[in-house]
Order: C-alpha cells, then sequence, then structure tokens
C-alpha cells in the first residue's frame, strides 16, 4: 500500500489577482509561501514522507520544496503533474475569459469535465495525463509515504476520475483548499482517497482560490 498526499500549490500571485494561470510560470504570494511551511510542519508531524513529486511550474514547485526540505528528502520535478495547458486564456482575468471564447468558457463554467480550453487541453487530457503519472508515481514508490504537489484543476480532475470512474460529475467537485492536503491510497491496482482538502492547520491563513472557476 502506498499513501500519496496530494497537496495543491499555496497562494499564488494569480490566485490573488483573479487571474486564469494554467501554464504561466506565476510565483507564490507572500500569503502562499507561509501557507505552504505550515503545511510543511503539519505534514512532518503527521506523516513519514519517502519522497516528494511536484509539477515544474514554481507555485508547485516552490510548495512541494518546502515539505521536501521539512521532511528532509529529495524533490523530483514532474510535468505531469501541471496545471491545464490553455494559452490563450494564461494570463486573462476571470471576468474576461468570456472574451476570448464565450462558447469554451460557458462549457468551463457549466459542465467543466466536458470542457475544451481554447487552444489548449480539455479537462479529459489533463485528467489522463495526471491519473497516469500519479499511478506511475504510486507504483514506483510501493509501500511509501509520498508527498504530491500540483494544481487546482489538475486535482480537481484526479478526485473526479477516482471518485466517480470519470468527469461528467466534475463539476460538483469544488477545489480543494491552497495548500490542503488530500490522502490518496493506492493498494491492489486500485486508488482510494482518504481525508480530503486537510486545511484546519493553516488557520486564518487557509483560502480557496480562485473559487467558483
Amino acid at each position: 500500500m502506498t499513501t500519496l498526499l496530494i497537496i495543491r500549490h499555496g497562494e499564488s500571485e494569480a490566485n490573488n489577482q483573479k487571474i486564469f494561470a494554467g501554464h504561466l510560470d506565476t510565483p507564490l504570494q507572500p500569503r502562499g509561501i507561509e501557507q505552504a511551511k505550515l503545511t510543511a510542519e503539519f505534514i512532518a508531524n503527521n506523516y513519514k514522507v519517502d519522497k516528494v513529486y511536484a509539477s515544474d511550474l514554481q507555485r508547485a514547485f516552490i510548495t512541494g520544496k518546502t515539505v521536501a526540505d521539512r521532511a528532509g528528502v529529495e524533490i523530483v520535478p514532474e510535468k505531469g503533474l501541471r496545471e491545464i495547458d490553455c494559452p490563450m486564456w494564461d494570463g486573462v482575468k476571470f471576468d474576461e475569459m468570456h472574451l476570448v471564447d464565450e462558447e469554451k468558457y460557458k462549457m468551463w463554467i457549466e459542465d467543466i469535465g466536458n470542457a475544451q480550453t481554447p487552444g489548449g487541453e480539455s479537462t479529459a487530457e489533463v485528467g489522463k495525463r495526471v491519473y497516469s503519472t500519479v499511478k506511475r508515481i504510486a507504483e514506483e514508490n510501493p509501500d511509501k509515504t509520498i508527498a504530491i504537489a500540483s494544481h487546482g484543476v489538475a486535482i480537481r480532475t484526479l478526485q473526479s476520475l477516482v471518485a466517480t470512474g470519470g468527469l461528467s460529475e466534475m463539476k460538483n467537485i469544488p477545489y480543494v483548499s491552497n495548500a490542503s492536503v488530500t490522502e490518496l491510497i493506492y493498494d491492489n491496482g486500485k486508488f482510494k482517497f482518504g481525508k480530503i482538502s486537510i486545511d484546519e492547520h493553516l488557520g486564518e491563513l487557509m483560502t480557496n482560490l480562485p473559487g467558483i472557476i
């Protein structure tokens, strides 16, 4: 049995400015850095982490590195854990995304599991990429505890695929909060969730951005 600790990155500059990030390599906000430190401390006090994997985008990588440094283990950058790729929305304010492609934005809001971003990945493609990456990591690390730092949409697709077997119900699955920890167990070739979006350790620093987007 492998225990995976899925961590969403701390609050980023794009989160704070209500900007779509995707593959835009936006840094953590000061609050996000503090969130990462609190999460690193929480994990060190409650789990024995053997290794950390993280999206190579800096908001997730720095979050993961904070956890790795506190645990005294290595961190492995992993492009398969990146956020959804949508260059036409990257850097666009949330309330202006509809101006780029109104039809695709409507689908994104109303039925994100079946959404195709303009000029970029669909959520189905993200789900396939993230699920296969996480499964490979689990299979490469039997009977270990692995921390994985990733992104809001990426984690949401993973939740939907594991919990429901598809993405049609993704619209009903909320984003996990910034710097939260979600337990995912891999045993006998199957995933199951433990606690989801653990964030009590963040106290007044807890944020859940971007919210409805």
